[in-house]
């Protein structure tokens, strides 16, 4: 895989705890985070907290809300043996086995994967698109500029491609730009414009990436199709939200009509 900055977000260097002296405000920015993160899905668990770097009581409770959730001795302390839990989630994304051996079926096998364990934004010292499932689709990046959906299409394409071998940048260069994408598409014969799809529907094969067309040459959001259905997309897509927001909070999955959104579509058939 080339988007490998994931890793960095399942350790901690040193154990944290309230009043430690080994304490690092960064791991416990992490640690923080993931508590959160944990809380979404979980709103009953108490777990969401402060991101602050400092570990003080509010912080404790939290993690003994999180190892009392999980059965675990209540002590308030962060080892990596439990930070190893709170972040599984995004290591079962990016390192669950894959089962298919198709390019097009792996691409929908992996954004359901990444789906099912809530891929989510924070807001870090009020900057949105933060947190370490940003951070982990946009090569390290955060913060309110780093609109994170083309990171997260490009990470699907990049683990289902790895599986077999292949590097998804001879189809297209590692960007965060849904016009970087666009325009490649256009120069390789690999876009399909919007006013063709609605002609021949059968363009559309789930694994391709679909792009919403604001200008001609302009495109404001993006996201993984993995399944068509008479006028309609079925899709996976990242930092988005319940009303299909280019800017939201989320990986969900949305269905969109190609009847009536300018949606383009970037196919990946040199890859399959």
């Amino acid at each position: 895989m080339k988007k490998t900055a994931y890793q960095k977000e399942l350790v901690i260097k040193t154990t944290q705890k309230r009043r430690g002296v080994d304490n690092s405000r960064k791991e416990v920015r992490k640690i923080q985070s993931w508590l959160t993160l944990f809380s979404i899905p979980n709103p009953g668990s108490g777990t969401a907290t402060e991101i602050d770097g400092d570990f003080g009581p509010a912080t404790e409770r939290a993690v003994k809300n999180f190892q009392i959730f999980h059965n675990l001795e209540t002590t308030g302390i962060v080892d990596q043996e439990l930070f190893s839990k709170l972040c599984f989630g995004l290591k079962e994304a990016f390192e669950k086995p894959l089962l298919n051996t198709n390019l097009r079926d792996l691409m929908v096998e992996v954004a359901e994967n990444h789906l099912h364990q809530h891929p989510f934004e924070l807001t870090i010292n009020g900057e949105s698109n933060s947190g370490p499932w940003v951070r982990s689709y946009m090569d390290g990046n955060d913060g309110s500029l780093w609109f994170w959906c083309m990171g997260f299409a490009q990470a699907i394409l990049d683990q289902a491609a790895s599986a077999l071998g292949k590097n998804f940048k001879t189809l297209m260069p590692l960007t965060y730009s849904c016009d970087t994408v666009g325009n490649t598409g256009l120069e390789k014969g690999l876009l399909s414009r919007y006013q063709k799809i609605r002609q021949d529907p059968t363009i559309i094969k789930p694994g391709d990436i679909f792009l919403i067309q604001k200008s001609r040459l302009d495109w404001t959001h993006t996201g993984v199709i993995i399944a068509v259905d008479n006028d309609v997309i079925e899709t996976i897509e990242g930092n988005t939200n319940h009303q299909g927001s280019r800017n939201g909070v989320a990986v969900m999955k949305r269905t969109r009509s190609f009847r009536r959104s300018k949606i383009d579509v970037f196919s990946i058939e040199p890859l399959v």
